[in-house]
């Protein structure tokens, strides 16, 4: 099965705990929580505490120094909106695994020039959609894509049954009912 990766927006770092039990109990055990909030480093150490097994990650991270503080709080990988140098040194660095947003070909030669082979393709639907990651696929067959921006239940199963799709990245899952939200992305993942 194909992963999901929920992107979390915590606003109040009393709200992890909940936000996160409700994606497991879901059965999503996974978190991109973005460094868009004061309270992402904490939110980050928190859910991390709370839900040791749970692979939770830091997303919107623009700089090294924000990659730092997301992997000391304890985020096991690093995703970007755009490709930066200096957060795929850090992560090469230090182990940890980094998904820059790339939709471009010169973005994507970038990426691999660092030994990158998981981009996110970000916005996904302003940028194409499936068929523009078909197309970039041809000329990059080593690389594989994690589309986010404009994925919505509707459309899920088309990005998960490309070949290229490494996992599927959003916040659609977030609105709303998070444990049916889930449930029912699970049952899409499945079929």
């Amino acid at each position: 099965m194909k992963q999901v990766i929920p992107v979390v927006v915590i606003k109040d770092a009393e709200d992890t705990e909940r936000t996160l039990a409700a994606l497991r109990e879901g059965g999503i055990n996974c978190a991109e929580i973005t460094f868009r909030t004061a309270c992402a480093e904490e939110a980050i150490k928190r859910g991390c505490k709370a839900f040791p097994d749970m692979n939770i990650g830091a997303g919107t991270v623009i700089n090294a120094e924000q990659a730092e503080r997301a992997v000391k709080a304890g985020a096991r990988f690093i995703v970007s909106p755009g490709f930066g140098e200096d957060v795929a040194a850090f992560c090469a660095e230090n182990g940890i695994a980094y998904y820059p947003g790339c939709v471009t070909p010169t973005e994507i030669m970038r990426a691999l020039s660092f030994g990158l082979t998981v981009l996110k393709f970000f916005p996904a639907g302003v940028y194409g959609g499936i068929k523009a990651m078909k197309a970039l696929a041809a000329p990059f067959p080593q690389v594989k894509f994690i589309p986010t921006g404009g994925v919505d239940l509707g459309n899920l199963k088309e990005y998960l049954d490309f070949d290229k799709t490494y996992a599927v990245g959003g916040s659609f899952m977030m609105k709303g009912d998070i444990v049916a939200n889930c449930k029912e992305i699970v049952k899409i993942c499945e079929s």
